[in-house]
């Protein structure tokens, strides 16, 4: 940034009715929303460690950073000068040092650390802001965070990790896990004849002593830089879920060789690789044969956090919006002072609030496992919020970049990238036919699941028309038969989520707030799918003031 303020004087031209820039925000004392929630749903200390975190996130030095990582994404080194493979990517310093600002304070470790005092809400919390920073940073830390629950069904190999997995420090370097002090995780699961269907996997693990050898292909690998990586392969006893690490007990390199880098429509600070198996030593985890099932531990976490992310991406956008219009004229008066605008932008604000109030109450059934209802929830909250959150970002980055105009659309702004990203996390780890099919499993399979999301809409029964009459088409639907619902299940999901994030509102927002929801979202007539079309009588004074204060 420049030490002094441009020249706005111009030969040809002034240059006025352009906002000033934002410099240097606390993004916790912005964020109301994200205030009332820590206070509700988390203990004191997740607040007080979360501040330093919101400054630093808001600062112009980390979102500097954020472009810089974007500008100038990794690279694939095949070999090195004479021929020997090396089979490494190389990151800009920028995101180097956003990795830094995550690991460094324990953000991958917290829930572990904390485990059932609040930790799993700190983690999201903080991974809330983080994706402000940058997005492509938070897969690695959502998979170093994602593993631990994973490699607890092999106490041998998580003894070997631990330390390093839950180290406030992050280590780049390529070498094997005895020079370094903290490590982090990676995930190579699907192939290319299968997808999401990993059951088709063809790459076999064949045993060599107590350990295995790997040969196959993977069409995904997330983080390739990682130290190890959690990855599915096909054994005598069926699908087994294995730890391959990047180096070999005797310290040589692990034959995982990187095909290539994919060139990504968005999230282009992170790698992500094509790779093959040629024979990698690799360890198992769990039983054989119960590799999904194993893996399962893992994807339950990632899955909250792909939740989040599009939260911390709306709240980004939203405060990027709101912070335009403020100061921009047009038509004679602000912007912000537009009947229309006002509309667009308030609608945006539900959405990211909503989207918090679910992701930071899903964080809760995740630190309260020995409570049967919220236990119950657990299993079936982070498919809502993944599924419904990432099919509301699209839309709202468009909306937001529209607010912006022309300027929107460059990449000087944060919403072009940001509109990019907004796709990734609806794809990852199940995209949105896979997540609602997981919700169908879960009815089936766990119905304590449906009555004690049941309860949750309960406690707030008679509060809204709206809302009232929208659980009542959710129950009816929710009592046929489960095998009758999978041409349904999108809606069934999308409806689950919105009335869910409607009872939380209505539990916990201002009364405008709330009802403004439960109408444009619930409603018999009048909801719209196109941001911006709310009652004509929604309290618009009500629902700003909470953006940026």
């Amino acid at each position: 940034m420049a030490d002094h303020a441009p020249r706005r004087y111009l030969t040809t031209h002034d240059v006025d009715n352009q906002p000033i820039p934002l410099l240097n925000r606390d993004l916790l004392a912005l964020d109301k929303p994200l205030r009332e929630a820590l206070a509700r749903e988390a203990p004191d200390w997740v607040n007080q460690r979360i501040a330093p975190l919101a400054r630093a996130v808001g600062s112009d030095h980390v979102q500097i950073l954020g472009t810089e990582a974007n500008q100038h994404p990794p690279t694939l080194r095949l070999f090195d000068r004479h021929g020997r493979r090396l089979d490494e990517v190389s990151y800009h310093p920028a995101y180097h040092e956003l990795m830094h600002l995550a690991c460094d304070q324990g953000w991958h470790a917290v829930a572990w650390e904390k485990e059932h005092q609040g930790g799993h809400q700190a983690h999201i919390a903080a991974l809330y802001l983080l994706t402000q920073a940058e997005p492509g940073i938070c897969c690695p830390i959502t998979m170093t965070h994602a593993a631990l629950p994973a490699l607890r069904r092999e106490p041998r190999i998580l003894e070997q990790w631990r330390s390093r997995l839950l180290a406030w420090d992050y280590d780049p370097r390529a070498v094997p896990i005895a020079e370094k002090s903290a490590v982090t995780l990676g995930m190579a699961m699907t192939e290319k004849q299968g997808g999401s269907d990993v059951r088709a996997n063809t790459t076999q693990a064949v045993k060599d002593g107590d350990d295995y050898r790997l040969t196959g292909h993977k069409w995904f690998c997330s983080a390739p830089m990682s130290d190890a990586f959690l990855t599915l392969a096909q054994t005598d006893a069926g699908l087994s879920c294995f730890l391959v690490s990047r180096f070999t007990p005797d310290g040589e390199r692990n034959p995982i060789e990187l095909q290539r880098l994919k060139d990504k429509c968005g999230n282009r600070a992170n790698a992500s690789a094509e790779i093959e198996y040629r024979g990698a030593w690799a360890q198992a985890i769990g039983e054989p044969g119960r590799g999904i099932v194993t893996i399962l531990e893992m994807v339950q976490q990632t899955r909250l956090d792909a939740a989040t992310a599009p939260a911390g991406m709306m709240r980004q956008a939203l405060l990027e919006a709101w912070s335009h219009v403020r100061e921009r004229h047009a038509f004679g008066k602000l912007l912000a002072e537009q009947p229309v605008m006002q509309r667009v932008i308030a609608d945006l604000a539900l959405e990211t609030e909503a989207s918090l109030a679910l992701s930071m109450r899903t964080a809760r059934t995740f630190d309260t496992p020995d409570d049967n209802h919220e236990r119950a929830l657990a299993r079936l909250l982070p498919a809502l919020g993944k599924y419904w959150h990432n099919k509301r970002g699209p839309g709202f980055m468009a909306e937001a970049m529209e607010c912006l105009g022309g300027i929107g659309y460059v990449e000087e702004t944060p919403l072009a990238r940001l509109y990019r990203e907004a796709p990734v996390n609806s794809i990852w780890e199940g995209s949105g036919n896979v997540i609602c099919l997981d919700v169908l499993r879960v009815m089936a399979r766990h119905p304590e699941s449906i009555e004690a999301l049941r309860g949750e809409l309960a406690k707030v029964k008679g509060s809204s028309k709206a809302f009232d009459d929208s659980v009542k088409e959710l129950d009816a639907a929710l009592r046929q038969p489960v095998e009758s619902l999978e041409a349904n299940a999108r809606w069934l999901t999308q409806r689950m989520a919105q009335c869910l994030q409607a009872a939380l509102l209505l539990r916990h927002a201002p009364r405008e707030v709330a009802e403004t929801f439960c109408r444009s979202r619930l409603g018999s007539s009048g909801t719209s799918p196109i941001y911006g079309v709310l009652p004509t009588d929604t309290p618009l004074e009500a629902i700003l003031e909470r953006i940026a204060g």
